[in-house]
């Protein structure tokens, strides 16, 4: 008597989910929130305390608008983007900007008590490398 050791063919669906794939994709998701979340909290990074304005209603900026801030602590100290820079570098760095094709919005950001001649005085060289978008950040009044 021959024996036959062929297993019946079963044409049942699989009801198994691999969700191997979908906890990666989630963990994946959560580190670019992590990263971008703490990108874009870096701008308060220096102490200042910002001039207040009354409340007014906010328009917003277009999507390929790029913005870059220029900040002046209480002690006069100039930053681009929240890196210290003395003010002949911010001038030339001012230049490559005012150069290309789509120069950025300038966002500027000075304590309040800084002398007034410190932000003239970045006005002025901001104009004449030709970026002349600008943007002053306040904070709301109390």
């Amino acid at each position: 008597m021959a024996r036959t050791f062929r297993r019946h063919r079963q044409s049942h669906p699989i009801a198994e989910l691999n969700v191997t794939n979908l906890i990666d994709l989630g963990f994946t998701l959560l580190i670019i929130f992590m990263i971008t979340t703490s990108s874009s909290t870096m701008e308060q990074r220096i102490p200042l305390n910002l001039p207040t304005e009354s409340k007014s209603p906010q328009q917003k900026p277009d999507k390929d608008v790029r913005f870059m801030s220029v900040s002046i602590d209480a002690k006069g100290n100039y930053y681009l983007n929240e890196k210290a820079i003395a003010f002949r570098d911010l001038s030339a760095q001012l230049k490559v900007l005012g150069a290309q094709p789509k120069p950025p919005v300038m966002s500027i950001r000075s304590d309040g008590n800084v002398p007034f001649q410190k932000v003239v005085s970045l006005l002025d060289e901001l104009k004449k490398n030709k970026l002349n978008s600008i943007t002053f950040d306040t904070r709301p009044a109390d």
